[in-house]
Parts: structure tokens; C-alpha cells; sequence
């Protein structure tokens, strides 16, 4: 990754695009050091803490912390990355979408810009519960219509800017631009988090205890990045053979390919939506002021993920199991309706491919769907994993980790494709120079 990144600044025209990428990220980073005028932020990141308990640590995750300080980036790309699975999800819904989707680079640009639109609303509806929430808690200056309306108005301008900034990078600079923000906004509460583990773990501790807990520590990090790693890259390859034809005096055919399956099909989206679901309950309780109690309360406590592996709460572990069948579920249904094996199959078949030993038609879309099911199975498995290992150490140890198996996922699967991305760039330009000599 390192030699990637020295031979890429050698190159002028890939080290613009780095420098400009880079420029990007200082300013997103010094938009979410700006607090939202007019608003008690301390008041609120102490209120959003103890409101929200884990729940807190995917938002300032994802956001950089510019949530919990409610800055002008507070919303970030949170609203886009909704809007982007909503308008993933109605694709395969609506079949207007789906024409749009098949129509090219034309068609492509009318989803980006319906992306965009939706962007804007939920940023506008998420900014307005938060303004309303905020004021009637009188964490606003002064609470009446032109102090909820700008806080509305800057929270939206910011996400868009954000937006903007993303698309900007992805044109001029480097990689996808809304991921290497998020990717900035995870790994900047890195330095934090080690920080607690060293106050909560290693602070005046003796020497060998020191090295010990050190190591642990490292060992930890270290084994959940490898995972990721091997979950990101499996993938199970289908090989794919095409019958030989004759066209006039030409041989058509008779080449092998593959239909690469990746292991993780439906990536950190079972992880995100079984999350989601499971601290709605929580998020609107505490922003309402519902005073849950008895069976309420209880109920609250087995959603919480800082409960699951609390060693004073054993009977919180049925949390734990809906969320290893929401997750399980989510994997299956989000790669059902985003891979669809009939109309592989069907390809295959006009274009005279097969898959050896398997007949073409019925019985190569019965085969793609068992493979499809067993690996989507394994793929789960891992992503349960991985995803578990913060919460286990949250819970156990009663750390507060801000990033968890969600934000590692992503973190590891950005870095890959933006090194992908560099060495193809750097690829593509050597073949210039080599035909231009």
C-alpha cells in the first residue's frame, strides 16, 4: 500500500488528485470543528450521551464526532448514504428505476440526481426533528420560528456541501468521494478511542501488565483487521464455459470465464439496517422523553448493545440473538433482491455459456441460488464476527468504543478499493506513455 503511494506522487497528474483529495478532507474536518450557531453544544453532547448510550457511537463514528458537537457536518453523509440504500432498495421495487438503472450513463445520471433530491429532504427532515427536539429541551439560545429555521437551514447546507464535496472528489480526485469521507470521519475517532483504552486499561499500571494489556490490545486489532480482509476479498468463482460457434469464416466461442461471487455479498448493510432497527426504540424514547418502565425498561435494556455481554446482565443475551437473525436476515433479503440468478442464467444462456456439468436455463438458476445460499451463510457468519468483537470487549470490559466491526468493515473495504483505483490509474497511464513513445 505504501510503495503504491510513493510511486503514485511521483506521477504530477495522480499527485494533483491526491493533494486535492487531501485539501477536501482538511476542510470537511475543520467543518466539523465549527458548532451550529445559536446551540448549547456541550449541554448537547452531554444530553446525546446519555440519551442515546451505544447507539451515540454510530452516529459519532460515521460523523466524525461533528454529531455529538453538533457542528455545521453534523448530519455528514449519513442522509446520502440513506438516501442512496432507499433508492437501491426502490430499484428493484419500481420499475421505472429499473429501467432508468438499465438506460446507461443517462439513466444513471436521473438516479443520481433523484439521489441528491432525497439527500436534501432527509437532511431537511432529520434537521428540523433535531432543531424542534433541541429547542423544546432549551438547548437553543432562544427558542421561536428564525432559530429552529436556521439551524434547519445550516444542518441542510451542511450536508449538501458535504455531498457536493464528495462528488467533487470523485470527479478530480481519488477514489469514491462519499466513501474516503466517511473513511475520514471513522478514523478520526481512532485516536480517541485508543486513548480511553489506554486511561481504562494501561494508565499506572506496572511495566509487564503495561506490555501485556498492550499486546492484547494490538493482537485484538490486528486478528479483526485480517478478518476483514478475508472476508472482503472471498469469493467463490463459477466457472463459466461458451460453445463454440462459426460465423461466416470466423470461430465465435469456446472461452472460459467465471461469475465471481463475492463471500460478503450484501457488505456492512445487514450490519447498519439490524443496528438501525434495533436503536430505534431507544432513539425515539429518549428524544420524546417517554419514561420507559417495568417491561418498557427491561425491554430497552436487552436492545441496548452495551448490555449484551455485560457480565452483570447474562439475561440481556436475548438482544444479542434477534440481532445475530436480523443480521442472517438482512444478508438474505438485501442480496436477494440486488443478485438476481434467473436473469444470470438467462444471459448465460443467449450467449450460449454454461456452467460445466450443470444444463443451461432452470437447472443453472437452481445452482447459482445453492451456491448463492451457502456462501451468503458463511459471509454472515464472518460478518457476525467481526461485528461482535467491539461489542464483546464494550460490554465485557465496559469500554466505549466509538467504532465497531461496522466501521472496520468499511474502513478496510475503502482503503482497498482506493488502492484499486490508484494502480489502475497508474496502470492506464503507463500504457499512454508506452504508446505515445
Amino acid at each position: 500500500m505504501f510503495k503504491t503511494l510513493i510511486n503514485a506522487f511521483k506521477v504530477k497528474e495522480i499527485r494533483k488528485k491526491l493533494l486535492y483529495t487531501f485539501f477536501v478532507l482538511v476542510v470537511i474536518r475543520l467543518g466539523c470543528l465549527i458548532s451550529v450557531p445559536g446551540i448549547r453544544a456541550e449541554a448537547v453532547k452531554e444530553y446525546l450521551s446519555n440519551a442515546l448510550g451505544d447507539s451515540m457511537n454510530i452516529f459519532s463514528s460515521f460523523t466524525g464526532g461533528s454529531f455529538e458537537q453538533m457542528s455545521i457536518f453534523a448530519l455528514s453523509v449519513t442522509p446520502y448514504i440513506t438516501a442512496s440504500i432507499i433508492i437501491q432498495l426502490l430499484t428493484i421495487a419500481i420499475p421505472a428505476l429499473e429501467e432508468m438503472q438499465k438506460d446507461g450513463e443517462d439513466g444513471r445520471k436521473k438516479i443520481t440526481a433523484i439521489t441528491r433530491f432525497m439527500t436534501v429532504g432527509l437532511a431537511i427532515l432529520e434537521s428540523s426533528g433535531l432543531a424542534v427536539g433541541f429547542g423544546q429541551k432549551g438547548y437553543l439560545d432562544s427558542y421561536s420560528f428564525w432559530s429552529v429555521l436556521s439551524m434547519i437551514v445550516v444542518l441542510t447546507a451542511g450536508s449538501s456541501f458535504v455531498m457536493w464535496l464528495g462528488e467533487r472528489v470523485t470527479e478530480r480526485g481519488v477514489g469514491n468521494g462519499i466513501s474516503i469521507i466517511l473513511l475520514i470521519n471513522i478514523v478520526s475517532t481512532f485516536p480517541n478511542d485508543l486513548k480511553n483504552l489506554y486511561v481504562q486499561f494501561m494508565k499506572g499500571k506496572d511495566p509487564v501488565r503495561l506490555v501485556l494489556v498492550g499486546a492484547l490490545i494490538a493482537a485484538v486489532i490486528i486478528v479483526t483487521v485480517v478478518l476483514v480482509c478475508v472476508l472482503q476479498g472471498a469469493e467463490r468463482k463459477i466457472p463459466v464455459q461458451y460453445a463454440k460457434s462459426v460465423r461466416g469464416r470466423k470461430q465465435i466461442g469456446g472461452q472460459t470465464s467465471h461469475i465471481p461471487l463475492k463471500v460478503n455479498t450484501a457488505g456492512v448493510i445487514p450490519v447498519i439496517f439490524a443496528s438501525s432497527i434495533l436503536s430505534v426504540p431507544q432513539i425515539i424514547v429518549s428524544l420524546f422523553g417517554i419514561k420507559a418502565s417495568g417491561a418498557g425498561a427491561t425491554v430497552l435494556q436487552i436492545i441496548s448493545q452495551q448490555n449484551w455481554f455485560s457480565r452483570t446482565k447474562p439475561w440481556a443475551t436475548v438482544g444479542f440473538l434477534l440481532y445475530v437473525l436480523l443480521i442472517f436476515f438482512f444478508a438474505y433479503f438485501y442480496t436477494a433482491i440486488t443478485f438476481n440468478p434467473m436473469e444470470i442464467a438467462n444471459n448465460m444462456k443467449k450467449s450460449g455459456g454454461f456452467v460445466p456439468g450443470i444444463r443451461p436455463g432452470k437447472p443453472t438458476q437452481d445452482y447459482l441460488n445453492k451456491i448463492l445460499n451457502y456462501i451468503i451463510f458463511i459471509g454472515a457468519v464472518g460478518l457476525l464476527i467481526v461485528a461482535c468483537i467491539p461489542m464483546f470487549f464494550n460490554g465485557f470490559f465496559n469500554t466505549n468504543l466509538s467504532f465497531g466491526g461496522t466501521s472496520i468493515i468499511i474502513v478496510v473495504g475503502v482503503v482497498v478499493e482506493t488502492m484499486k483505483s490508484l494502480e489502475s490509474q497508474m496502470l492506464v497511464r503507463h500504457y499512454q506513455g508506452f504508446l505515445l513513445d
